[in-house]
Formats: C-alpha cells, sequence, structure tokens
C-alpha cells in the first residue's frame, strides 16, 4: 500500500531512541523528509546519519528541549530553512521523574512541575509552533503518543496518568478546531512496548502474563499505527485515541 507521504516533511520529537527513534526510521522508509528533534545531539546526529543510509531521504538533526519555546523556535527555523513547512508531526515525549510512587506519596511540587513541562507543555510548545504552518497547506497530520494509562489507570502512574491524559484533551481540542482545515490530530495509547526503557525496568515474561495477546508489543508495531494515522488513506480519522496494548485496556472505549 501506498501511503501517500513520500516527501512530506515529518517532524518527530524525542526520537534519538525508543519509540520516537522507531517512528522517524518507519516514516523515513515510507518516503518522508524528516526533522529530528531531540536533547541529545551526538546520538541525534548519529540517528539523522543512519536514517539517510537506510533510507535514502533527508533528515535534518536540530538539538533542543522541547520544554523550551526558543529551542523549539530554532527547530521551526532550521526545517524552514531546509525544507519549508512540515506536513507531519508526531510528539512523543521523555518519561515522568523516577521513581515511580503512588500518588499520595507525590508530595514533591518540583515532581508535579517536571512530569507537567516534559509530557503536557512541551507537546503544546512544539504543536502551537508547528500546526499554524499547516493551516495555508490544507493538509496536515498531527500524532500525539500518550500511554495506555490515560484509559487504564496503572498503580504507580499517576504522574504520566494526569499529564498524558492532558495532552489527549488537548489534541481532542484541537482536533475539532483544525478540522476543517484538513489537518487530522490523533493520539495513539501504547503500553507494554519493549523499548530500552521498559526491558531494562520490568521483568518482560510476568508483563506479557498481563496482556491478552501474551505479549509485549515490539516498537515497530507502534510505528506502524503512527504511520499509518500520517498517511492519505487515514485522512478519516480525527480526534481518536487508538490503544497499541495487545488488549490490555479492558474498558469498551
Amino acid at each position: 500500500m501506498d501511503l501517500g507521504i513520500k516527501g512530506k516533511i515529518a517532524v518527530v520529537t524525542a526520537c534519538s531512541s525508543g519509540l520516537g527513534n522507531a517512528v522517524a526510521h518507519a516514516l523515513a522508509a515510507e518516503g518522508a523528509k524528516l526533522v529530528l528533534f531531540a536533547r541529545s545531539e551526538d546520538v541525534l546526529r548519529k540517528t539523522a546519519a543512519d536514517i539517510e543510509s537506510r533510507h535514502h531521504v533527508q533528515a535534518l538533526a536540530v538539538a533542543g528541549d522541547m520544554r523550551s519555546e526558543a529551542d523549539v523556535k530554532r527547530m521551526v527555523a532550521a526545517m524552514q530553512e531546509k525544507f519549508g513547512a512540515p506536513d507531519i508531526l508526531v510528539l512523543s515525549t521523555g518519561r515522568p521523574p523516577i521513581p515511580m510512587r503512588e500518588v499520595l506519596d507525590e508530595t514533591d511540587a518540583a515532581r508535579w512541575e517536571e512530569a507537567y513541562r516534559v509530557q503536557l507543555w512541551g507537546a503544546v510548545l512544539v504543536t502551537r509552533n508547528i500546526v499554524p504552518l499547516m493551516l495555508p497547506r490544507g493538509w496536515g497530520r498531527v500524532i500525539s503518543i500518550t500511554s495506555a494509562t490515560v484509559k487504564q489507570p496503572m498503580i504507580k502512574h499517576g504522574l504520566s496518568t494526569v499529564f498524558r491524559a492532558g495532552v489527549t484533551a488537548y489534541m481532542k481540542h484541537l482536533a475539532n478546531e483544525v478540522a476543517a482545515r484538513g489537518i487530522t490530530v490523533n493520539t495513539v495509547c501504547p503500553a507494554s512496548i519493549a523499548t530500552a526503557n521498559l526491558t531494562s525496568s520490568y521483568d518482560m515474561t510476568e508483563r506479557a502474563k498481563r496482556i491478552p495477546l501474551r505479549r509485549v508489543g515490539r516498537p515497530e508495531e507502534l510505528a506502524a499505527t503512527v504511520t499509518f494515522l500520517a498517511s492519505e488513506q487515514a485522512g478519516f480519522i480525527t480526534g481518536a485515541s487508538l490503544h497499541v496494548d495487545g488488549g490490555m485496556v479492558a474498558s469498551l472505549y
């Protein structure tokens, strides 16, 4: 299937590793040009070089922090200078503060502030600097990677759930506001995807027992879902929150 995004300009945040990295490679494999935005400059440049070598597309690496509007604006300026206006935005974010705690034990205001800025405010900053550039073109795709915890809260995930639920609400409002301009906005809600962070923190065999498919997911499976939502074929899907969790979320919706 031709997804219709060859030559499109895709911005991917927090993409030097993990889910964001998998998404960047999946979009590049479909022929999209990449703008890579993350904090680790050395790793990000290696990622860009790897993408260009493997997928034969252009990849621009811009090191910066999603929480800094100055960094976000610098990324946007570099993108416009090299490629012009964006077509696709994929918002991946960092983890909440570690160690994770039960909500009544979350008494440190600094941890709440960090979780808010990493997971919600950074996504808002990038979105409000990117989406206005899509509006004159009448076409765009915004996909935010949140978590299945926004549908089924997990123990000791309060700092993650609260602010990722905020991202979900923000994206739903945005979806309604820009739909008539040809821009779709969706979220994907992963759980138990075998990134390095997850496999280093949990017993994957035990985790798989709680999943109806009886296995954890692969980053490539999450990336394929995001890439489909970025496609021409997904043009009638907007305002959705799609589980990518092997059936873990027990609710009907």
